[in-house]
């Protein structure tokens, strides 16, 4: 039997993180809220609050790639977010590409007609919804 639970994903970024959860069915999801990242603690501290709010049994993590699959700095940035993270949370923590979500989130917003460009707290929802959808997506594979 498949076990049915929310999963709150992360777009970590340098100055935001964009943060979507899924239903327990993980055939919906929505975008939370864009943290303004003050420092780890805090930022840490805000996403378990997060993680507790929506009842959720595990974080899914973008993992910026280069576009011919390596890691750079941005990756290394983000691990080791999600280490100090692992450290304070008793969650499951999984990584997933997030390779263009960022560009995939401004034409979906633009399409919808949204201001981009003044707007980057939805682009980063949006980004984090779209690496959830993804990783759900590949779990059904």
């Amino acid at each position: 039997m498949i076990e049915r639970t929310r999963l709150l994903a992360l777009d970590v970024g340098d100055k935001r993180i964009g943060v979507a959860v899924s239903d327990v069915t993980g055939m919906l999801v929505t975008p939370v809220e864009t943290i303004h990242r003050k420092n780890s603690k805090t930022d840490i501290e805000r996403v378990l609050k997060l993680a507790a709010e929506h009842e959720v049994a595990a974080l899914v993590i973008g993992l910026p790639k280069n576009m011919d699959g390596t890691e750079g700095e941005q990756a290394a940035k983000v691990k080791s977010f999600a280490k100090k993270l692992m450290r304070e949370a008793r969650l499951t923590v999984h990584f997933e590409d997030e390779r263009l979500s960022t560009f995939t989130a401004i034409e979906r917003l633009v399409e919808r007609g949204v201001q981009t460009g003044k707007n980057r707290d939805l682009v980063d929802m949006e980004a984090a919804a779209i690496i959830l959808q993804s990783y759900l997506d590949n779990q059904t594979k």
